[in-house]
């Protein structure tokens, strides 16, 4: 079972002098530690300002906060690929969902996308608190997923702004519904992994997705002149809603670079897998009573 994480933004562990220390923890983190009912004698994880990994033993409280001591030096696990969604402004809490669930699939940074199409149009004033907003979810939901860091979310940005960002990405696709069908994000991604002579776990890969009205053919235009690896990719003959596209694209990204599960399977050595079944399609009159029956129910 993994441990509740913490993450410090000031705090460098190390440098504590004593056995046992208070974890200064942001308010809205002691409030988390509260709901958790965190007790002496847990353990929990913890990542400080300098990104150093701790396991720490909580010995008692201080009014909302644990007093601790460390349990074990952790090693930093390794980065691995990083994904950058730049997503289209969106209206409503549509950005709180899609900054909290892309960041429990594994995204690495968000750049809040200022198009022409987008419905909401920010000043600096509230550009600047949206953004706070937005890395608090990510925090929050960082710790909930047991992420190793906290993803960056950058203030909003054009799309000329955000072009210039993408100059030195391993890839940037640009996801749009007028793409045509031979535009698989798969195909973008190794091919972009090949012609860099990339291994997947160094990668530097860039999602673009609309809001709600989508790209202009300007924007893609743009987009693509943004980096010699830019393509157009197609998210499949489902028209998805903002907030979908900027959680699945990521998503397949992240799963084409061996995350999601879709690491190497070990073998014990001089095993041998069994070949899959190979099963005859239903027939479409039998609907989905064929498709999910119990094995020996279709038999004759």
């Amino acid at each position: 079972m993994s441990l509740p994480r913490f993450f410090l933004e000031q705090q460098v562990v190390a440098a504590e002098e004593d056995a046992v220390f208070p974890l200064r923890l942001a308010a809205d983190d002691a409030r988390h530690a509260r709901v958790l009912r965190l007790a002496p004698d847990e353990h929990i994880a913890v990542v400080d300002a300098d990104s150093d990994y701790f396991e720490c033993e909580i010995i008692s409280f201080n009014d909302a906060l644990p007093l601790v001591r460390i349990a074990r030096h952790l090693e930093a696990p390794e980065e691995g690929p990083l994904v950058m969604l730049c997503q289209g402004l969106a209206k409503g809490d549509k950005m709180d969902d899609v900054v909290r669930h892309a960041t429990e699939v594994g995204v690495s940074a968000f750049v809040p996308l200022a198009c022409e199409r987008s419905v909401v149009k920010l000043d600096a004033k509230k550009a600047a608190s949206r953004t706070e907003r937005w890395r608090s979810i990510a925090k929050s939901a960082a710790m909930q997923a047991g992420r190793h860091r906290v993803p960056e979310v950058a203030a909003p940005a054009t799309v000329a702004e955000c072009a210039t960002m993408l100059a030195g990405a391993t890839a940037v696709l640009v996801c749009w519904e007028e793409a045509p069908s031979t535009c698989r994000l798969a195909d973008a991604v190794h091919d972009a992994l090949a012609q860099t002579r990339t291994p997947a776990a160094d990668a530097r890969i860039a999602v673009v997705v609309g809001p709600e009205g989508g790209l202009t053919q300007k924007e893609v235009d743009r987009l693509l002149a943004a980096n010699p690896h830019a393509s157009l990719v197609t998210l499949g003959p489902s028209i998805l809603r903002t907030e979908t596209a900027g959680v699945v694209a990521p998503a397949l990204v992240i799963y084409e670079l061996g995350g999601l599960g879709n690491g190497p399977v070990a073998v014990e050595e001089g095993a041998q897998l069994a070949p899959a079944p190979v099963e005859e399609p239903p027939l479409a009159a039998q609907g989905f009573a064929a498709m999910f029956a119990a094995p020996g129910d279709c038999d004759d």
